[in-house]
């Protein structure tokens, strides 16, 4: 005995949701806002997860170990990436730029070097206790010791969020 074959009504149907739900995927994953995510590099676990925007400012701010003054990295939010734009200190020292390296000053007299072609679809940082990291995305600070427990995390801008969450259920 042969089994009995589906009813084309049936295939057509099926197909029909199947082109649906791949349209619907596509269209989240287009209109996708993009999302800033914070993770521990060894557990991988998420510890912030933050919409953000192309354009968006995000500020790594510690305080230099030898030094003891604040140094910012700024880096804007570029498709997935994470570009550089400047660097912020107030003293000269190991590891931060040297006198000929400055582009100017800010209003608060702070020095600054600017850069155009350092892009990172991946920033790993060792939140420390004595630096005192802490991630300023927009207008919003987040502890960075304290979230990681000052254990290494990963930073990365995430698109692909809703597509993820959509296939992870059916």
């Amino acid at each position: 005995m042969t089994p009995p074959r589906p009813s084309r009504r049936l295939l057509v149907v099926a197909v029909a949701v199947l082109v649906v739900a791949v349209a619907l995927a596509t269209a989240a994953q287009a209109a996708a806002s993009p999302v800033l995510v914070v993770s521990g590099q060894e557990t991988g676990e998420e510890l912030l997860v933050t919409e953000v925007d192309d354009g968006t400012t995000v500020t790594l701010e510690y305080m230099h170990s030898v030094e003891k003054t604040t140094v910012r990295d700024v880096y804007v939010v570029e498709g997935d990436s994470l570009r550089m734009t400047r660097m912020e200190f107030s003293s000269f020292g190991w590891g931060l730029p040297a006198r000929a390296d400055i582009d100017g000053r800010t209003t608060d007299g702070e020095f600054y070097i600017t850069f155009e072609d350092r892009t990172y679809e991946r920033l790993d940082v060792v939140p420390g206790t004595v630096a005192g990291h802490t991630l300023v995305v927009g207008d919003e600070e987040y502890d960075l010791v304290e979230r990681s427990d000052a254990s290494a995390v990963q930073i990365t801008v995430e698109r692909d969020r809703p597509l993820r969450t959509l296939l992870a259920y059916t």
